[in-house]
């Protein structure tokens, strides 16, 4: 059995309920679900969609570097979204993450997030 390692880092949101920031397992990392909580106060970023969306990825490379990784060994990307309109703005904001080779990646339509946000996103990284 492979050690886990758990990944904190107060650089993103702490976690509100039963569960890590991420857990590395060997050289794979799983990080929950991030919505665009701001680490400082714990509560949902103001203003528009993409600022949403921007303060989720930040979140994801804030645990995703704690553990010695970043944006690029992500290779799984799961996207929520409480409207797929929004889609295209999702990918926009994706590209300022990632380059080529993109992570594979799956986007759903869901009825409802935590705390009313309109987008969360998890991924697994390989480190």
């Amino acid at each position: 059995m492979s050690q886990r390692q758990i990944i904190a880092t107060d650089k993103a949101p702490q976690a509100i309920g039963t569960y890590s920031q991420g857990v590395k397992c060997g050289g794979t990392v799983y990080l929950s679900g991030q919505i665009p909580l701001d680490p400082a106060t714990m509560e949902l970023v103001g203003g528009n969609m993409e600022a949403s969306i921007v303060r989720v990825f930040e979140n994801l490379k804030a645990v995703a570097e704690a553990v010695g990784g970043g944006m690029q060994d992500i290779a799984k990307l799961n996207i929520y979204l409480i409207d797929l309109a929004h889609f295209g703005l999702v990918n926009e904001v994706m590209a300022r993450y990632f380059s080529e080779p993109y992570p594979a990646r799956a986007a759903v339509a869901v009825a409802a997030l935590p705390k009313g946000a309109q987008v969360e996103m998890d991924a697994i990284m390989e480190l």
